[in-house]
Formats: C-alpha cells, sequence, structure tokens
C-alpha cells in the first residue's frame, strides 16, 4: 500500500538501573499521500518518539514503518525533518542553507538553483537570500527551515513543534504558510504541537495521544485546514464546530495530565 504505514510500533527505552520506560504501545496509522496530520497529547506521550521512528532516528523495539511500500530503516532525504529550532547553519546565508541538501547530494547548481529560488519567493525570503541566518527573526529562520526541508523534495515532511517559539502574531503568519505549503506541493504532513487551537487548524486529520504508554486514544477528521488554505485563520476560529471541539480536546488532554499528576504523587 503507497503512502506511509505504521504497523503496530512499540518502542522501550531499557534503563541503567535495570528498568525500562515504555515509550509507545502497538501504534498503527495508515497516512495517504498528501494528507496532514496533526498530533496532540499530555507531555510524555511519545509523540515525538514517534516521530523519531518515522524519520529513521530511532528503530522501534517492536512493529515496522513502510513508505511507499518499502521499509523505513534509517534517516533518507524522502523524509524531511522541521524542528522547533532551525537547527540552520548561522555562518551560512539563506540560499546557502536551503540548497544545502541538494549540493550535499551531488546534484549540480543548475539542477537546483531555479527551485532553490522558487522555494525563497514561496515563503518571502527571495529579498533576504543573502543574508546569514543569524540577521534573521525567529519567525523567518523557521521559513528558511521549511524551504530547507523542501528543497530537499521528500514525500513526507515531520515537524516537532515548529512554531512553538513564536510570538503569536509570528505562530498564525507561519500557520498559515504551512496550510499553503500543504496545499501547494501536495506533500504528506505530520505535526506535533501542544497547542489545541494549532492541532485544529492544521490538520485535517487530528490524533490524541493517551499517556505512557504512549498509544492513540482517539482521532478526529477535520475541516479546518481546508477552510483554512488562503484565509484569516482568525476567522476559521469562528466556524461553529472550533470552539466545541476545542474545548472538547482540552477536557480530554487535561483530564490526562490529571491522572499522570496522580500517579506521580502515589509514586513519590
Amino acid at each position: 500500500m503507497s503512502g506511509l504505514n505504521i504497523q503496530d510500533i512499540s518502542m522501550r527505552f531499557d534503563l541503567p538501573n535495570g528498568g525500562h520506560v515504555q515509550a509507545l504501545q502497538n501504534v498503527s496509522l495508515d497516512i495517504k499521500q498528501g494528507e496532514l496530520m496533526s498530533v496532540l497529547g499530555p507531555s510524555g506521550c511519545g509523540k515525538t518518539t514517534l516521530l523519531n521512528i518515522v524519520a529513521g532516528f530511532l528503530a522501534p523495539t517492536e512493529g515496522k514503518i513502510m513508505l511507499n511500500e518499502h521499509p523505513v530503516l534509517g534517516p533518507d532525504a524522502e523524509r524531511g525533518m522541521v524542528f522547533q529550532q532551525g537547527a540552520l547553519f548561522e555562518w551560512m546565508s539563506v540560499r546557502d542553507n536551503v540548497s544545502f541538501g541538494p549540493r550535499m547530494a551531488g546534484k549540480s547548481k543548475s539542477d537546483w538553483a531555479g527551485n532553490v529560488d522558487h522555494l525563497l519567493d514561496v515563503v518571502g525570503l527571495q529579498d533576504f537570500k543573502e543574508k546569514m541566518v543569524y540577521e534573521l527573526s525567529g519567525g523567518m529562520q523557521q521559513r528558511v527551515a521549511l524551504a530547507r526541508c523542501l528543497a530537499n523534495e521528500p514525500d513526507v515532511i515531520l515537524m516537532d513543534e515548529p512554531l512553538g517559539a513564536l510570538d503569536a502574531l509570528t505562530r498564525e503568519k507561519m500557520q498559515g504558510l504551512v496550510l499553503k505549503l500543504w496545499k501547494e506541493t501536495g506533500k504528506t504532513i505530520i505535526l506535533i504541537t501542544h497547542s489545541v487551537e494549532e492541532a485544529l487548524l492544521l490538520g485535517e486529520r487530528l490524533l490524541v495521544m493517551a499517556p505512557r504508554p504512549g498509544r492513540i486514544h482517539k482521532e478526529y477528521r477535520l475541516p479546518f485546514a481546508d477552510l483554512g488554505v488562503g484565509k484569516d485563520l482568525r476567522e476559521v476560529k469562528q466556524h461553529p464546530e472550533f470552539g466545541p471541539r476545542r474545548e472538547e480536546i482540552l477536557g480530554m488532554i487535561w483530564d490526562m495530565e490529571e491522572e499522570i499528576m496522580g500517579r506521580t504523587e502515589e509514586s513519590a
């Protein structure tokens, strides 16, 4: 089956004292090409662990990941990662950062130059391409990170809290950019966030994960990502379904956090 198939993934971390932490347990998902999925859950529910397994940074204890009918065995350019902090080369120019992947892959300038300039234009950085990364604001650096990821032409884009460090206005603008890139590129995107509103806005599919051992608690299919493409996201938040969904999910996660706190107090 084409697309991304997560097949009965479990992840256990063994501790030096002989104990272990069961981070994930029996997680299965089928994600079609071009889907936009957001992932929410209480702290420590395994969201980032799952993303790192899909990226190939971690090998699961059990289960497997298949992408377009072949196994994921390690990092690969077919899966691009955008981190909370851009992980950029600050001493390089914007253009050199975005072209880094194609250059390391041995492509000639004539092969990558046009696409890099196009991506810089798409993310609104054409006038800043010769600037050093350290000269840019946080929001602009995340635009560079998105463009750099897309320059490698991945099938799947993985985003780990990519907008979490931004101020509210910049974050909203970047949310709009993510939706624009999703529609224009047709890429599969999996985005982890701690913001319920962001998960609602940026997930045509939204997963809520349960506390450790991490597993899928509930899945939603939502209209807000499609409604938000090219629109004012504040208007989308006025949709009659948005508020009730937000309150439902907030309550769900709050109850999970309370459960975790209760466990912690009992073990203290």
